[in-house]
């Protein structure tokens, strides 16, 4: 069975920096192109940023490029968000997801593309 299993939220102050992971069990990470979104209480949720394994591409969304950073280690089968500068907006329950197909600039934030999801991590940030 595949899973996905995210770790590393908390309460932090503006500014602060946090660290997500994601730990992808049952299945190689070359496998998956694996992006992390993220859901504040009374939103949508909102595609944050992309990692493709394969290729090494990555995609931020306009929010969070320059202060998010996606990486993956393969032998760790695992995908972090190093979250820096953190905003109250910031604000939400983050959840990694993964799919098989190769994504691209047009298609990597849409949450119906992705099989697989994450129980989520919850990042409060106060002002």
């Amino acid at each position: 069975e595949v899973q996905f299993v995210e770790s590393g939220g908390g309460l932090v102050q503006t500014g602060a920096s946090l660290r997500l992971s994601c730990v992808v069990s049952g299945a190689s990470l070359n496998s998956y192109d694996i992006s992390w979104f993220r859901q504040a209480p009374g939103k949508e949720r909102e595609a944050v940023s992309c990692i493709s394994t394969r290729n090494r591409r990555k995609f931020y969304s306009s929010s969070v490029k320059d202060r998010f950073t996606i990486s993956s280690d393969n032998a760790k089968n695992t995908v972090y968000l190093q979250m820096n500068t953190l905003e109250p907006e910031d604000t939400a329950v983050y959840y990694c997801a993964g799919t098989t197909m190769r994504l691209i600039t047009s298609t990597w934030s849409m949450s119906t593309y992705y099989d697989y999801w994450g129980q989520g991590t919850q990042v409060t940030v106060s002002s």
